[in-house]
């Protein structure tokens, strides 16, 4: 189940990615449309107006790049579930 669970997240990671390098690719070759304005926020005006700092700079990242950062957040969790990455936490007491 582990080999499937990483097989998952490995292949959903990959698409991601590419899904985000297709998308700045196209949008770098392709002209914007008359009368669009450039810097538009997608999720409305109110989502960098409101809320803390961090919400506004992640309303700021445009949707290409979301979706390379979840790829790569999901191939590195693919990574941990394949057992290709481990954590080892330890804690030790010093008695005589």
């Amino acid at each position: 189940m582990k080999d499937w669970i990483a097989g998952l997240l490995a292949v959903l990671g990959t698409l991601l990615v590419l899904a985000g390098a297709t998308v700045t690719v196209v949008k770098t070759l392709t002209p914007d449309p008359a009368g669009t304005p450039a810097g538009t926020d997608p999720l409305g005006g109110t989502a960098t107006t409101n809320g803390n700092r961090f919400s506004r700079w992640l309303h700021r990242i445009n949707a290409a790049d979301r979706l390379i950062g979840w790829g790569v957040i999901l191939l590195a969790l693919g990574a941990v579930a394949a057992g290709a990455i481990e954590f080892n936490l330890g804690a030790s007491a010093g008695t005589r």
